[in-house]
């Protein structure tokens, strides 16, 4: 483990992204201006810049194979993991969230409308609400469910492999030598503390902007096991952007017909999310034993061998049992 280039990347990674906050909100740009949404783009490939420059610039090493870089035909089916998990996980937050107390159901969805309106103008809360109202709550719920899968595996997957080139193809290489828990449990701390200036000024936590850093570092560290479990099971970033993604364009759906509570509570973000995502985490420790047991080096010396015959390990849960 070269802790001079994990120093390198992360020293990069924050400086870069957190200039474009620090100039932004200096210049007093807000979540709601129409320079939002670029200047977010910007920030998202901040860590891949960064690893970009230590891995080529720096060090001079490859880039693909390192980094993860691949598409392993014989690894489709956790791709399809990583595509299909962050809905059902939003869609299970929803649903412990109508559990706790002062959360319940809203089929005119005020509840999302209250979510964004402080990023949103007044006439595009409006232009919202109309097209809101044109659809029964259950044709919506499926509009808004095809749509984010379809970003999470177009526009979104490139905006996330912006990040996860970073998070899960260089800091996985160079934290290989530990074993997979504390791995993935650093990565997401990292992760989550790297949103913080965009959180401090009301990204995803509007009404606890301050405490809105630890819980999105504690969101972070719950989902960064699971992501980074499929990464390492499809043998690509790739993968990982692709679930990243997804998850970005599908989080809103445990939002959206959901009233009350606050944004530290309801939603795959609050309490709610929490508590789906640490019942997956006890589901992968003990459904996979190997995780406990070997370095995740094991794990990415397996990329660099030769695919193994197409009946022998490509499916997610034949894989999953052969090594648990």
């Amino acid at each position: 483990m070269r802790w001079g280039k994990i120093v390198w990347f992360l020293v990069l990674a924050f400086a870069l992204s957190w200039s474009i906050a620090g100039v932004f909100f200096g210049l007093g740009g807000t979540l709601n201006s129409i320079w939002a949404v670029p200047v977010l783009l910007l920030y998202m490939f901040m860590p891949m810049t960064a690893a970009l420059i230590v891995q080529k610039g720096i060090y001079r090493e490859p880039v693909l194979k390192p980094l993860g870089i691949r598409l392993d035909l014989r690894r489709l089916g956790w791709f399809g993991v990583g595509w299909v998990l962050p809905p059902l996980i939003a869609l299970a937050a929803f649903g412990v969230s109508l559990l706790l107390p002062h959360i319940h159901f809203s089929p005119g969805m005020e509840g999302m409308i209250a979510q964004y309106r402080e990023r949103l103008t007044p006439e595009q809360v409006a232009a919202a609400q109309r097209q809101l109202a044109a659809f029964p709550w259950p044709v919506l719920l499926a509009i808004l469910l095809a749509q984010g899968m379809v970003a999470g595996a177009t526009i979104n997957l490139v905006a996330a492999f912006g990040e996860e080139l970073g998070w899960r193809g260089l800091l996985v290489r160079e934290l290989a030598p530990w074993r997979f828990w504390p791995a993935a449990l650093a990565i997401g701390a990292v992760w989550g503390l790297w949103h913080a200036p965009i959180i401090w000024h009301g990204y995803n936590y509007p009404q606890h902007p301050r405490l809105g850093v630890l819980m999105m570092t504690a969101f972070a560290m719950l989902f960064g096991p699971l992501i980074t479990y499929v990464r390492l099971r499809a043998r690509s970033v790739i993968a990982a952007a692709l679930m990243h993604g997804t998850f970005n364009g599908t989080a809103g759906l445990a939002y959206v017909f959901l009233a009350g509570g606050s944004d530290l509570t309801r939603g795959v973000l609050g309490v709610a999310g929490f508590i789906v995502m640490a019942i997956l985490n006890l589901v992968l420790l003990f459904a996979d034993r190997r995780l406990l047991r070997e370095p995740m080096a094991a794990w990415l010396e397996e990329e660099e061998r030769p695919a193994p015959p197409a009946n022998s390990d490509d499916a997610p849960n034949q894989d999953a049992s052969t090594e648990s």
